[in-house]
């Protein structure tokens, strides 16, 4: 072997062990979170198992069309409000509002005492609701992810139902183990922030060096175990392989 070779071999190792330090961290961040967000079915981390059957929309229904209040609509759906039949009503812009389809009228926004009833019937076993709150469009709480005026009914067993404040829509129901799973999502992004920018500079740059870490280190195996089968001495130096 010539000395050039084993200066390359030693310098490429150095570069190896001084990039594994720096993507150390990010690499077991994202086993861990890896790990984290598979031990459970996705089913069962989202809460779609606790949900009960819809109800369905009576076939006889005659439904009223709804009484507009002049804005432009984009978009208009029956629904079940428990066991009423509403019309959602997606105006251009982005809000939306609630009509009773057997008369037309525009209801009123959804109130806390409703919000609770809406989010119990919503489950197959509801638990004791500890808290109900009202959140603005802007100052939702992070695991709602959705930008409307909602009510957050709160469980004893840490369960979040998300009720619309305007239409009475289920939004969301976010258990506890979501939550935790939302947390290790934004660790596994780089994005602990809002917890859905999977394309920024830091993400891109840390599996960008990890993947040439790694390349690198199946390299020097390779080389490694080619000269142990031609019989080549181990290497004594410091650095070398």
């Amino acid at each position: 072997m010539s000395a050039l070779k084993t200066r390359l071999r030693a310098q490429l190792l150095r570069i190896h062990i001084w990039l594994g330090w720096l993507v150390g961290v990010p690499l077991i961040l994202w086993t861990l979170s890896g790990l984290i967000m598979v031990i459970k079915p996705i089913d069962e981390v989202r809460g779609s198992d606790l949900r009960s059957e819809p109800a369905a929309i009576p076939a006889a229904l005659a439904a009223v069309p709804p009484r507009f209040d002049g804005r432009p609509v984009e978009k208009l759906e029956l629904a079940m409000r428990k066991a009423r039949p509403v019309w959602l009503i997606r105006y251009a812009g982005g809000d939306s509002r609630a009509a009773d389809a057997a008369t037309g009228a525009l209801l009123p926004p959804v109130t806390a005492a409703e919000a609770r009833g809406i989010a119990d019937a919503a489950q197959k076993a509801p638990g004791r609701a500890v808290s109900v709150a009202r959140f603005a469009a802007d100052a939702n709480p992070l695991d709602l992810r959705r930008d409307r005026p909602a009510w957050q009914v709160a469980y004893a067993d840490g369960l979040h139902a998300y009720v619309d404040a305007d239409t009475g829509e289920l939004l969301a129901l976010r258990t506890r183990w979501w939550r935790t799973y939302d947390v290790f999502w934004g660790l596994h992004i780089m994005d602990l922030q809002t917890r859905e920018d999977t394309h920024h500079p830091l993400l891109t740059g840390f599996a960008a060096v990890s993947l040439v870490t790694v390349i690198l280190g199946f390299a020097m195996l390779f080389v490694r175990q080619r000269r142990r089968r031609n019989g080549s001495p181990p290497a004594s130096g410091r650095g070398e392989f």
